[in-house]
């Protein structure tokens, strides 16, 4: 072990990352999560806590790092983020201090709550719910099969807009549901389809792209309307991806034939807002990421980082390698 580090973690950290970052340095762990209500430090009273405990490692999820955090002598500040966007990188950099990201750390977690999205939607889960709950299943003269039959997802075209960690990790589970997969995404060698014709061919369209001044509503009323009559459009990425209005006039109109959506701006979706009436969308709160895996997942990537970085190699991961001497 590195001699006299102290690591302050506010980050909920677990598993075999946990365990390594305690060889390396004194631990102390008081993650924002665990705290009623959200504790989340802004840089001055994260820069208090961090010189309280004595720390010069600093590993955070959602507590901002900027400002007088720079003043402390940090050995690292480790972002438990696939984009570190809490972290002022600029001012880390110019203080020297490295600053550590943990990429695709919730791919496989999104990319499942992006099937879960796929069939409740698709096979209309949450109504048939509602129907058993409030003894509803028999009627207006109709019996369940007549209201909720669907097409089944093996043998369909999926498309996915955006392929880097979560969009590898649904293509292979949407390949397990015998569906064949188009992608796009012009940074990624094997997404060579254009936007053009993913939207067209494909029964579900699966949004997966960061947000960008190039991404930013790309899929607006032209783009729905080029996909096919009765498409499944998911977006387990930002919402921002899409315009809302084009969405919610397609849904009312069965153009789109269901939607599961798992993101909304400002993360809040007025109640009033015309989506939430409607039946044929699934609506889940920013939860794609939010498993106990991911939290191990990006606890190995940054305590294996910072293993590196006291061995004076150099990190996987690392933000703004120039400041490595």
């Amino acid at each position: 072990m590195a001699p006299g580090h102290r690591a302050l973690v506010t980050a909920p950290f677990r598993g075999e990352g946990l365990d390594t970052l305690k060889e390396l340095a004194d631990v102390v762990l008081d993650p924002w999560i665990d705290h009623t209500p959200l504790r989340i430090y802004d840089g001055p009273r994260l820069a208090e806590r961090a010189q309280s405990e004595g720390a010069d490692i600093l590993v955070v999820e959602s507590d901002f790092v900027s400002g007088p955090v720079f003043d402390l002598p940090l050995v690292a500040i480790g972002s438990c983020r696939g984009d570190p966007n809490n972290v002022d990188v600029a001012g880390a950099t110019k203080a020297g201090i490295p600053v550590l990201r943990a990429p695709g750390r919730n791919a496989d977690a999104v990319a499942e709550l992006a099937v879960a999205l796929l069939l409740a939607a698709s096979r209309h889960v949450l109504p048939a719910d509602h129907d058993v709950r409030s003894d509803n299943v028999f009627k207006d003269d109709t019996i369940p099969y007549q209201r909720y039959r669907a097409w089944q997802l093996a043998g369909r075209t999926a498309g996915l807009v955006g392929l880097g960690a979560v969009g590898r990790a649904l293509r292979w589970r949407l390949d397990g549901l015998g569906m064949h997969v188009l992608a796009y995404d012009p940074y990624a060698d094997d997404a060579k389809e254009p936007l053009d014709q993913v939207l067209a061919d494909s029964d579900v369209i699966s949004l997966h792209a960061a947000v960008t001044p190039e991404t930013q509503g790309m899929i607006g009323p032209e783009q729905f309307d080029a996909m096919k009559d009765g498409v499944i459009f998911l977006n387990t990425a930002r919402e921002q991806l899409h315009d809302r209005a084009a969405l919610v006039a397609r849904l009312q109109s069965g153009k789109v034939a269901a939607a599961g959506i798992d993101h909304f701006a400002g993360e809040h979706l007025d109640p009033a807002d015309p989506l939430t009436s409607l039946s044929n969308v699934v609506l889940t709160p920013h939860i794609g990421g939010a498993t106990y895996d991911t939290e191990a997942n990006h606890s190995r990537l940054i305590a294996d980082d910072i293993c590196r970085l006291l061995e004076g190699e150099r990190p996987l991961h690392i933000v703004n390698p120039e400041v490595l001497k």
